[in-house]
């Protein structure tokens, strides 16, 4: 699988099917291996003789001066090794090399190694070094998975990426209680597709007996209400150290207002994550993030990965219970025996029990009696009615469980209206079963609490519970349709998170036609969140059509299908037309048509003409599709700007007509274009357009938007002033859709 964003071809990335990509630079030769991750080609690196040896890329790759550039490398071999970046000018000649760090020690399981580096002053173009210092003649070191590019990021970070993964220095993060920060480059195996951790980790290093930490040094803003979660990979000096992450809140004056704790319940002195979730509090105004060791002894290390702050994920859309109670990462959440023999906790260590993140809820009761479990209470979200729908996920690992469900609802004084609860019946004993249940809130309830009567069938018996939630029960799917837009928007809820799915919009006479997401066509697609809302601006025009959606597990299995009413879009003025573009929507824009094409269809062909024949030999390709000129107007400047910017691109279009006008939805290429004025004063706004038309096939591959979970917060950490913005791109629709200089 090709790393998204990186500028080396395939062949050079993962080694497959050659080495066509490097070539030897220093004391070695290459050859091709086998057993890597991504592809079974691996770059065999061997010593000619004792001393540094060194590979690099065959080709240079341009690169922006001022920019930070990012690569890495998984490696394997019997000594430590570093990569670095070599900047080169426009004649080649080297200006430098930015290297990594070396690996602590040597590691025979791939690890990654990897660096970061701002381009110098005259880098024009750059290539990929790896480097290792055996000690004798024919030793091989091996090298796969290769990138060299832009950072690539946690999406949705409010911290920078040297923060997040310190692959260019230190210094995202400063010294707070009795100990110094530096950075180490231990040989770790992550999995071959994590993209966003480094070979660098940062180390928290205890100058003295006692407690020690270090807090990162950027304060992304926040928004008071929202909330949001922290997460690190943590490696402990010991099983036995107290090692913690916490996410902090600061007012506009600097002041810590808050902060939230998880500590690490290690299993191994590996790299384990650990998360923090919290409310921003009303006045807060940035947060940071803290990581530290309690009780150490000098000289302790702490070492800390992909750092990340982000707005805390639901697990389903418009759940009212915070990531804090949902998924038990910090402690039990607020959830608590309120009667009976049984005792709740976080699950420990981590990774034991887990199906979102590292831990869960367990409940255990040494007798077989009954208790009662109780979540904190949460408000209900105004104004969308009074269906509710809980869920909860739930695994037997000692004894039996019978349980009675319910929610018990409270009016806005926090006084209870009673428990609303289904019959007893059996918890499922064996995997995670997903327990959901739809309930009714009675009219004036304005929080509610999960409530499960739990009776233990014998003693010592335990229950694990996890990512619970609380939603509204909304339709599962819907349709809108947007006139002034000519698009339908489609809604679909509660999809199962990693199945795939596949999107029709079909129409009266049974046809099939694949809408397009934001990869593409919707075709067997992978879910990421259970909300999807997808907006189809290929819809065609004063024709009734429904949506056929179809999901299906990823490893197979039975088809679960859905299927929505018919809408239809409304034709509009029969005198005007639709261009659109599908991949960038925003660019669409309706134009007048003073005339539409006289078609023609264009062929290959050759004529042979037979000596003492009446009749020649005339041999023919395949006939092309419609080609003409569409002639329109616009009616005014602001017209005359969208239609320039639609044409820019040089993308295939989509032509929309009203129905009955002779013209059905073509996909077109556009030509040299021509303008011209109708006559008039010099101030007339209007124009006459020929557009030469191609026809062309439906684009398949193209997303809708722009680059996918990019905001402005990214821009925020990414560039420090708007003149580091207007370096890095040339026009505001390259900002949009990241396309930066170079």
């Amino acid at each position: 699988m090709a790393i998204p964003g990186n500028m080396l071809s395939s062949t050079t990335e993962s080694i497959d099917p050659n080495t066509s990509g490097w070539t030897s630079k220093l004391n070695c030769t290459i050859s091709l291996g086998s057993g890597g991750r991504n592809g079974d080609g691996v770059l065999t690196v061997k010593s000619v003789a004792a001393g540094e040896m060194q590979a690099r890329t065959v080709s240079s790759y341009p690169v922006t001066e001022g920019t930070t550039y990012h690569v890495f490398a998984d490696a394997s071999g019997a000594v430590p090794e570093r990569i670095g970046i070599r900047w080169l000018t426009w004649a080649g000649a080297e200006i430098s090399v930015t290297w990594s760090l070396t690996t602590s020690a040597a590691s025979g399981s791939w690890h990654r190694v990897s660096v970061a580096g701002v381009a110098p002053t005259w880098a024009v173009r750059c290539q990929v070094l790896l480097s290792s210092t055996p000690a004798a003649a024919n030793v091989n070191h091996f090298w796969e998975n290769v990138y060299l590019g832009l950072p690539l990021r946690t999406t949705g970070n409010l911290l920078s990426f040297n923060a997040e993964t310190s692959e260019v220095d230190a210094s995202g993060w400063a010294a707070e209680v009795n100990a110094t920060v530096s950075r180490q480059a231990p040989p770790v195996t992550w999995s071959a597709t994590a993209y966003s951790v480094g070979g660098h980790v940062l180390a928290i290093t205890a100058t003295a007996a006692g407690n020690a930490s270090a807090v990162s040094i950027e304060r992304p803003i926040v928004t008071p209400g929202t909330e949001y979660l922290a997460y690190a990979y943590l490696s402990p000096p010991t099983m036995a150290a107290t090692t913690w992450l916490e996410l902090r809140f600061y007012d506009t004056n600097g002041n810590q207002v808050g902060a939230s704790r998880g500590t690490l319940a290690a299993a191994g002195t590996g790299y384990q994550r650990q998360r923090a979730s919290a409310v921003a509090p009303a006045n807060a105004a940035t947060c940071g993030v803290a990581a530290g060791i309690d009780g150490a002894s000098a000289g302790q290390v702490l070492r800390l990965e992909q750092a990340s702050v982000i707005v805390a994920p639901a697990v389903h859309a418009g759940t009212v219970i915070p990531y804090s109670s949902m998924s038990f990462e910090q402690d039990a959440g607020g959830w608590t025996i309120t009667s009976g023999a049984a005792t709740a906790a976080r699950s420990t260590p981590w990774g034991a029990y887990g199906f979102d993140g590292s831990y869960v809820l367990t409940v255990t009761s040494a007798t077989a009696t009954a208790s009662t479990l109780r979540s904190p209470r949460f408000p209900l979200t105004p104004g969308v009615g009074l269906n509710w729908r809980s869920e909860i996920y739930s695994q037997v690992t000692a004894g039996g469980w019978t349980a009675v469900r319910g929610i018990r609802w409270y009016d806005a004084a926090g006084t209870s209206l009673g428990l609303t609860s289904v019959p007893v019946a059996a918890v499922p004993a064996s995997g995670w079963w997903i327990l959901v249940n739809d309930w009714v809130a009675p009219p004036t309830a304005t929080q509610a609490a999960i409530e499960w009567t739990l009776t233990a069938t014998s003693t010592n018996s335990t229950l694990r519970f996890d990512v619970a939630s609380l939603w509204p029960a909304l339709p599962l799917q819907s349709v809108d349709v947007d006139d002034t837009a000519a698009s339908i928007m489609l809604t679909l809820r509660e999809l199962p998170i990693g199945y795939l799915i596949t999107v029709y919009r079909t129409g009266q006479d049974g046809s099939q036609t694949l809408v397009r997401g934001p990869s593409g066509l919707l075709d067997k697609a992978t879910i990421t969140s259970d909300l999807m809302v997808i907006e189809d601006y290929e819809a065609p025009l004063g024709v009734p059509v429904a949506y056929r959606v179809e999901i299906v597990p990823a490893a197979g299995g039975g088809i679960m299908i859905r299927t929505t009413e018919t809408v239809t879009i409304a034709p509009g003025d029969i005198n005007e037309a639709w261009l659109k573009d599908p991949g960038q929507p925003q660019r669409n824009c309706k134009v007048l048509v003073e005339k539409a094409p006289d078609w023609s269809r264009p062929i290959e062909q050759a004529t042979y003409r037979v000596k003492g024949r009446r009749n020649a030999v005339v041999l023919s390709g395949l006939r092309g599709g419609l080609e003409g000129d569409l002639s329109i107007w616009t009616r005014t400047d602001d017209e005359r700007a969208r239609l320039h910017w639609l044409l820019d691109s040089g993308n295939t279009l989509l032509w929309q007509a009203v129905p009955g006008m002779g013209v059905t939805d073509m996909y077109i290429i556009v030509g040299a274009v021509t303008e011209g004025r109708i006559g008039g004063p010099a101030q007339e706004p209007w124009r006459t357009w020929k557009l030469p038309l191609t026809e062309a096939d439906m684009p398949v591959s193209v997303g809708v938007g722009g680059t996918a979970g990019r905001t402005g917060q990214d821009l925020l950490v990414e560039f420090a002033t708007g003149y580091d913005l207007l370096a890095a791109y040339a026009t505001g629709e390259d900002l949009l859709f990241d396309r930066r200089r170079g």
